[in-house]
């Protein structure tokens, strides 16, 4: 893209930018014309997005930031999102997640209160009025990041909107079920490890959406969507483990074992309802078959 072009380009900062999602979303906004500015505390591309390295946490990093860069979008994407890790730091997934969204949203107060910003929560959010929901501090963390944004949206009248997306699959690096299958997996081909697959339980269902319709729909959302809204985003469809796991086994000529601690054990499912997102024109278009084998093939082509 050329000077003259470049500085016509909406400015997009992308935080998390290292992350699954990321990736994801820097290469596709770069590819649809913005000037992307690629945010993350250790920066790893290897292209031509500008990138900025930043302490989310750190008030004194964000302000300067936000004043360099003075984006007209703002897609907020990082933060501490392993489930596992917030029952044994709860502080720090809470300090991520929280303050890192509480600075932004100052910064943006005092240096451009007119940028246009997506938080990406998470479908796991429970009810504050109803504690009894809550499943784990991740949950607690990313309830609170969210209730921040709105209340910035509220007091200070900032175009904030609420992205809260399904579990995201696809080719990349990931914390997320999907993806563990799919390395385990490849290790297997390649020889390491036993060839066998533990799942806690094989009838819990979830919906799985592939990131790549999720970054087209935060897109859309930044561009079309309504200040101080919530768009779920979310495949409208639900598979059970046991059918993610048996579509892995046909992409494979690795015969493996599936062992189950739980079986027929009902889980509530999480609610998420697309309705507002599919109004602003946007549907998903990757079926779960093709996520799994980009993720497959994403490991095969990672040494597993």
């Amino acid at each position: 893209m050329d000077a003259a072009l470049m500085s016509l380009s909406p400015k997009l900062l992308i935080t998390g930018a290292s992350g699954f999602t990321g990736k994801h979303a820097c290469h596709y906004f770069s590819n649809e014309g913005y000037e992307v500015i690629a945010v993350a505390r250790n920066i790893t591309f290897n292209n031509d997005f500008q990138t900025e390295r930043c302490d989310l946490t750190n008030k004194e990093d964000v302000k300067k930031l936000v004043k360099k860069v003075k984006p007209r979008y703002l897609l907020h994407l990082a933060g501490q999102n392993h489930v596992g890790q917030s029952w044994t730091d709860p502080i720090s997934s809470i300090e991520t997640n929280v303050m890192s969204t509480l600075h932004l949203m100052e910064a943006l107060r005092h240096e451009n209160p007119y940028c246009k910003v997506i938080v990406v929560g998470s479908a796991l959010q429970f009810d504050p009025n109803q504690i009894s929901t809550l499943m784990h501090p991740y949950s607690l963390s990313k309830t609170l990041q969210v209730v921040i944004a709105q209340s910035w949206e509220v007091l200070y009248n900032m175009p904030i909107t609420i992205a809260k997306p399904t579990n995201l699959i696809g080719p990349g690096f990931s914390n997320g079920v999907c993806s563990i299958f799919a390395k385990r997996i490849v290790n297997m081909e390649m020889n390491k490890g036993e060839k066998i697959i533990q799942v806690n339980n094989l009838d819990a269902e979830r919906d799985f959406l592939d990131v790549r319709d999720a970054v087209k729909a935060y897109e859309l959302i930044l561009t079309k969507g309504s200040s101080g809204e919530t768009y779920d985003i979310s495949s409208g469809k639900s598979y059970s483990l046991r059918e993610v796991i048996n579509s892995l086994k046909s992409l494979t000529i690795i015969d493996f074992k599936i062992n189950s601690s739980v079986n027929n054990s009902k889980e509530e499912k999480v609610k998420n309802n697309p309705v507002k997102t599919l109004n602003l024109g946007w549907k998903p278009t990757i079926p779960l078959e093709r996520s799994l084998e980009d993720s497959l093939n994403f490991y095969r082509r990672n040494n597993g």
